[in-house]
C-alpha cells in the first residue's frame, strides 16, 4: 500500500474518531426553586431586585453615600481588577488555536574534511520562517477557552457580589448611624427629666414626704442613665470610622438624617424564588464555577487522545550573505505528527478523576447558595412582619408608660405612691422608648438586607 493511502487512511480514522465527541456540552444544572421562600407561594414575579438602587432608597444623603461608595470602594476597585486579569486570560485562551509562528536567523561557521569539494573554512546563513498548529481535533482547546470564559463571567459576578454588599453595608450603617443618634437624643432628654426628678425628690423630703433614700436612688437612677452616654458617643465615631472605610476616606464625620425622616414605599415583592438565579451574583458565581469545572471535566477526557501537530517551515539557506535571497536558496518543509503517550494513562485516569470530583463539588456548592439564598429571603420577610407586629404595640406601651410617670409623679406628692414607682417608670419609659427605636432600625435593615439577598444593588 502507498504510504499515500495510509496516510489518508490515518487521518480519516483520527477524523472519524473525533466525531465521536470526546467532550460533552454544557447544560446548566437543574435547579429546584420550589418552596424556597418560607410560607410565599405567590406567582408574582414583580421583584424589588429588578429596582435601581436610587429607587429604593430615596434619601438623598444615603444616595451621595453609596454613589460614592461604589466609585472608591477599595474592594470593588480589587474585583474591577480581577475582571480585567480574567478578560487577559481569556483573550490569551483565543489565541491558542492559532498557528505559532517564528522567525529564526541563523549563521554558522565551521571547517570540513580538505577531501570535498567545498572550502575547507565554511560559513551558513539561513533565515527561516517556522509555523506549527495543533488540530483541536479532541476540543481541548475549545474546551479550555469555554473554560477561561466561565472564569470571566465568574469574576464579574464576583464583582457584582461586591457591589450588591457594598450598597447594603453603605445603607445598614447610615441607618445604624441615624439610629445611634436617636437613642442619644432620647437618653440626654432621659437625663434631664431625671434630674428634674432629683430636684422633686429633694423638694419632696424638705416637706417630710419622701426620705433622704428616695433623693440618693433617684441621683442614682440620673447617673446610670448619664454614663451610658459616653458609650453611645463612642459607637457613633466607631461606625462614622467603619463606613469611612468603605468610601475609601480617612476616619472623619458622615453627613447624615434623621431616622423619623426615612419614608419606604411599599416596595417588599419578592417576585418568584427562581430569579434568584437571574438576579442573585453569588449563586450566578456558584453557577459559573460548576461550569468552569465542567470545562476541565472536558479538557481531562481530551489527554487519553493523542495529540495532531501540524508543523511547516520555509525560508533560505546559503553559503554567503549574498546569495542567501537568490532563487536557488529557497528551502521549504511541511510534516504532521500525532503524539500519543504510552505511560501516561495512570496519569490521566486519575486527572479526570480529580477533575469530576471537582464538577460534582461544585454542583453541590451551587445547590447549598440556592438553599441559602432562599433561607436569608425567608429571614429577610419575617424580621419585616416581625418588626410591623411590634409597631403598634410599642406605641400603645409607650402611651402607657408615659401616662405612669405622669401619675406615679403626682401620687408621690400626696403620698398615695411609693418613690420607687416613680423610678421604675421612668426607667421602664427610657427601656421603651430605646426599643422603640431598635425597632425602627430593625425595619429598615430588614428592607436593606431583603433587598441584597434578592440580589438587587448591582443593576
Amino acid at each position: 500500500m502507498k504510504k499515500k493511502s495510509i496516510a489518508y487512511i490515518l487521518f480519516a480514522g483520527i477524523i472519524a474518531i473525533s466525531s465521536c465527541k470526546v467532550t460533552k456540552p454544557y447544560h446548566a444544572p437543574v435547579a429546584g426553586t420550589q418552596g424556597l421562600y418560607r410560607d410565599t407561594s405567590s406567582a408574582d414575579t414583580t421583584n424589588m431586585a429588578n429596582l435601581h438602587w436610587t429607587d429604593v432608597f430615596k434619601d438623598t444623603l444615603l444616595q451621595n453615600l453609596i454613589r460614592e461608595g461604589i466609585a472608591q470602594n477599595l474592594n470593588l476597585k480589587i474585583a474591577r481588577s480581577r475582571i480585567q486579569q480574567a478578560q487577559a486570560y481569556f483573550e490569551q485562551s483565543k489565541l491558542a488555536s492559532l498557528p505559532n509562528l517564528s522567525v529564526d536567523a541563523t549563521a554558522l561557521g565551521g571547517q570540513v574534511a580538505k577531501t570535498t569539494s567545498v572550502p575547507s573554512n565554511t560559513h551558513l546563513y539561513q533565515l527561516t520562517a517556522n509555523a506549527s498548529w495543533e488540530a483541536d481535533l479532541w476540543g481541548k482547546l475549545k474546551s479550555s477557552k469555554r473554560a477561561t470564559l466561565a472564569s470571566l463571567l465568574q469574576s464579574e459576578s464576583f464583582s457584582r457580589a461586591v457591589q450588591t454588599d457594598l450598597v447594603a453595608a453603605i445603607a445598614n450603617y447610615y441607618y445604624n448611624l441615624m439610629g445611634l443618634d436617636t437613642e442619644l437624643e432620647i437618653t440626654e432628654q432621659s437625663v434631664k427629666n431625671w434630674m428634674s426628678t432629683v430636684d422633686i425628690m429633694k423638694s419632696l423630703k424638705d416637706a417630710d414626704i419622701v426620705t433622704e433614700a428616695a433623693v440618693v436612688q433617684s441621683e442614682a437612677s440620673r447617673y446610670a442613665v448619664e454614663v451610658t452616654i459616653p458609650d453611645l458617643k463612642q459607637s457613633i465615631r466607631q461606625v462614622e470610622n467603619a463606613l469611612s472605610i468603605l468610601l475609601d476616606r480617612v476616619p472623619g464625620p458622615i453627613q447624615r438624617g434623621e431616622l423619623s425622616g426615612q419614608k419606604q414605599d411599599s416596595l417588599l415583592h419578592t417576585g418568584v424564588p427562581a430569579q434568584l438565579l437571574g438576579n442573585r451574583p453569588d449563586v450566578q458565581e456558584a453557577e459559573l464555577n460548576f461550569r468552569y469545572n465542567f470545562e476541565l471535566t472536558n479538557i481531562a477526557r481530551t489527554y487519553f487522545y493523542p495529540d495532531v501537530v501540524i508543523s511547516a517551515s520555509g525560508g533560505y539557506s546559503g553559503l554567503s550573505v549574498a546569495n542567501l535571497f537568490n532563487p536557488v536558496s529557497l528551502v521549504g518543509s511541511i510534516a504532521g505528527s500525532l503524539t500519543q503517550p504510552l505511560f501516561n494513562q495512570g496519569i490521566n485516569k486519575a486527572r479526570l478523576k480529580v477533575a469530576q470530583a471537582g464538577q460534582q463539588q461544585s454542583l453541590l456548592a451551587f445547590e447549598n447558595s440556592l438553599l441559602t439564598a432562599g433561607q436569608e429571603v425567608s429571614d429577610d420577610m419575617t424580621a419585616y412582619q416581625s418588626t410591623l407586629e411590634k409597631t403598634n404595640l410599642r406605641d400603645s406601651q409607650i402611651v402607657n408608660l408615659q401616662k405612669a410617670v405622669e401619675y406615679t409623679q403626682l401620687l408621690v406628692r400626696y403620698s398615695s405612691a411609693n418613690y420607687t414607682e416613680v423610678l421604675t417608670a421612668q426607667q421602664s419609659l427610657l427601656s421603651a422608648q430605646l426599643s422603640q427605636v431598635n425597632d425602627r432600625l430593625q425595619q429598615l435593615q430588614a428592607i436593606v438586607n431583603l433587598y441584597r439577598d434578592l440580589g438587587g444593588g448591582w443593576k
